[in-house]
């Protein structure tokens, strides 16, 4: 397959895939191209530069997946580091505690710590705001 960019006379820009090049050129010919547009039956290639397949030798950029996924790590990092450095840890009195915030018997502040599914489901289901903290990044003497 061969993708083209292509143009009519009122330069509408579109794209068409061929089997080949004189798939193209037969079609061409034969009226068989219009635009998607305008209907124009004067449609033309446009310049363009070849996709070629392969691999840089060296310098390559990371895909796009691995440069998000690097991303969202670095992103989950900082949410985690501001909470610990500005939030106040609770332990695994978390769930009382969230309950006394929102209840007005506690002092209104942001709170980390430990709570069991049966204690996070009991807080959502009263309206009690949670969300679970990011994991911590490995230490480098885990990592393989």
């Amino acid at each position: 397959m061969i993708k083209y960019a292509l143009s009519c006379d009122r330069d509408h820009g579109f794209e068409g895939w061929f089997g080949s090049s004189s798939d193209y050129d037969d079609q061409a010919a034969r009226g068989l191209l219009d635009c998607p547009v305008c209907g124009s039956k004067a449609v033309r290639k446009q310049i363009m530069a070849p996709a070629v397949a392969g691999t840089k030798a060296r310098g390559e950029a990371p895909a796009p997946d691995a440069r998000m996924r690097e991303m969202m790590m670095t992103a989950m990092g900082e949410v985690r580091r501001q909470v610990e450095d500005n939030f106040d840890y609770v332990g695994d009195r978390f769930a009382r505690e969230a309950r006394d915030i929102h209840d007005g018997k506690s002092e209104d502040r942001g709170i980390y710590g430990e709570a069991t599914p049966k204690e996070v489901k009991a807080l959502v289901e009263d309206g009690i705001k949670v969300a679970p903290l990011p994991p911590a990044a490995p230490k480098k003497s885990q990592v393989n």
